[in-house]
């Protein structure tokens, strides 16, 4: 009997079985393999945790959708590496839950920012973007610099990141609150952000 691709095409229930048997097939033959590789699981040489300032400091990017315009991912282009250095590697963010890698870039991708600009220029910048670049479309947020930090929740959230493997030790977690209480937010941003990159420079 000769197969009629029809009899697939005009049922629908059967057409939606054979498309999510096919995308599961497919994404395991891509997904499973990586996690069995060293490169894609095990962090690069000279990776640490984030401090506790820097781990408030990423929630608050993720929390002002920072990650909307900017990506954390630099393709292994010419062009990209000259611009922003080493293309990015899996093993640098084997303990960012979630990761930041992004797509989109309305601003500069921001993977190796860490050191590239002063804490000065950071604060400067995060207020009014268009005082040290005065082509930014990029919103201002001088609420960061009045809202502060209590750290009633720091140490939790490294106990929850410790459960995914992320090698913070018991004094880390006992100082998280004291590394954290009174600081402001564009004060843990700027640490975040300071702290982008420095694996692989």
């Amino acid at each position: 009997m000769k197969f009629n691709h029809e009899i697939v095409e005009k049922n629908i229930g059967l057409l939606g079985i054979f498309i999510v048997l096919v995308i599961s097939i497919g994404g395991l033959v891509q997904i499973t393999p990586l996690l069995f590789q060293k490169e894609t699981t095990e962090p690069v040489e000279g990776l640490r945790p984030y401090t506790a300032l820097e781990l408030e400091g990423r929630d608050i990017y993720i929390r002002e959708g920072c990650y909307n315009c900017h990506s954390q991912m630099i393709r292994p282009l010419r062009a990209e590496t000259e611009r922003y250095g080493h293309y990015s590697v899996a093993g640098e963010s084997v303990w960012d839950h979630p990761f930041q890698w992004g797509s989109k870039r309305t601003g500069p991708d921001l993977a190796r920012v860490g050191g590239r600009y002063s804490d000065k220029w950071h604060e400067v910048h995060l207020i009014d973007p268009r005082a040290v670049v005065p082509q930014s479309n990029m919103p201002g947020y001088p609420w960061l610099a009045e809202n502060v930090l209590t750290g009633d929740e720091t140490a939790a959230k490294m106990e929850i990141f410790k459960g995914f493997g992320v090698p913070y030790t018991d004094e880390d977690i006992a100082g998280a609150k004291q590394a954290v209480e009174g600081k402001t937010e564009m004060e843990a941003i700027i640490a975040y952000l300071q702290s982008l990159g420095h694996a692989l420079k």
